[in-house]
């Protein structure tokens, strides 16, 4: 008798448990269920994308959770009997009676070379100190904060061209990879198991959008890369001008030569005339070009349309 396929199933709420789903069904893989958040929790969660068409489309039972781990959600997802959960793309953690369920184990991923960068925010952190590298970890999943068992990585290189966007769709790009590659022996239960060196270990706390403010007293490249972090789709880097908050969605560095304000340095948060059109502002070192910005309220626009204001400083009222 051929032994019945593994039950698979899939809990994710963001693009990239979407994508990796998307080409799981586009190589034929059947599922026993899926799992995301009440659409009532879209507006709390970065990047929350709707599961509902995949589901329909696929004929797959749906269950939408405010909290997977509550005894009725618990009772919900043994009801579909999984042998393997994959969980991509989730914000929350699953509490030991979810992981105890599927015999195969509860796989998740993790946007960074994992044991580095636990916790929260690992793209946005990365990026918010200058990392030149990061990556993408397929795990188990046990009842610590991404400290299971390692299955595979993926290392991601960082770009100056790049910012959370960019480098979250490399992340979901090798996510996919991993998982395409990787379901056949974990279905089987001989996937690899590596454990994590706990002396490498960093953990990372959340986010959270007032902490987005800009300190201009800082260098342009620190600047340059809290903006590109905090850039859509998340709630974006800010400055207070004339009583107004402004979004700085974009921004890049400028090059000036070595030691040339020596001995008068362009004050912190001063918006200046740049060359043509462009507008720049004085960091702790260097000068930082505004790109697309963006007043509380209205439409994104060039960062030349604050040229009207040069002269007046960012972050004071």
């Amino acid at each position: 008798m051929t032994p019945a396929e593994p039950r698979v199933l899939f809990v994710g709420a963001v693009q990239e448990g979407r994508r990796c789903l998307e080409a799981l069904l586009a190589h034929g893989e059947r599922f026993a269920g899926f799992v995301t958040l009440d659409p009532a929790l879209a507006a709390s969660t970065s990047g929350w994308v709707p599961f509902d068409d995949l589901a329909a489309d696929h004929g797959v039972p749906l269950i939408t959770v405010r909290d997977l781990n509550t005894p009725e959600n618990v009772a919900r997802v043994a009801d579909l009997r999984p042998d393997l959960i994959l969980v991509i793309g989730w914000t929350r953690l699953l509490g030991p009676a979810l992981l105890r369920l599927p015999p195969l184990g509860a796989i998740g991923f993790h946007a960074s070379l994992l044991p580095r960068y636990r916790g929260r925010a690992p793209v946005n952190w990365a990026l918010i100190n200058g990392e030149r590298e990061t990556g993408n970890t397929m795990f188990f999943l046990d009842e610590g904060v991404d400290t299971g068992d390692v299955i595979a990585q993926r290392r991601i290189p960082i770009l100056d061209a790049d910012d959370c966007a960019t480098v979250y769709e490399k992340v979901s790009d090798a996510a996919t990879s991993m998982l395409v590659e990787h379901l056949p022996v974990l279905k089987a239960g001989s996937a690899p198991r590596i454990a994590q060196d706990e002396r490498l270990a960093t953990v990372m706390p959340r986010r959270r959008p007032e902490e987005g403010v800009i300190d201009w007293t800082r260098d342009a490249r620190s600047l340059f890369n809290w903006v590109r972090a905090l850039t859509h789709p998340y709630p974006g880097a800010f400055a207070t001008l004339e009583g107004r908050r402004l979004f700085v969605w974009k921004a890049s560095e400028v090059a000036t030569a070595s030691g040339v304000w020596e001995t008068d340095r362009p004050k912190a948060g001063l918006l200046i005339a740049g060359p043509g059109d462009s507008v720049h502002v004085g960091t702790g070192e260097g000068l930082l070009r505004l790109d697309r910005v963006q007043w509380t309220g209205e439409a994104e626009q060039p960062g030349s349309a604050l040229r009207p204001l040069t002269g007046a400083v960012l972050g004071e009222e």
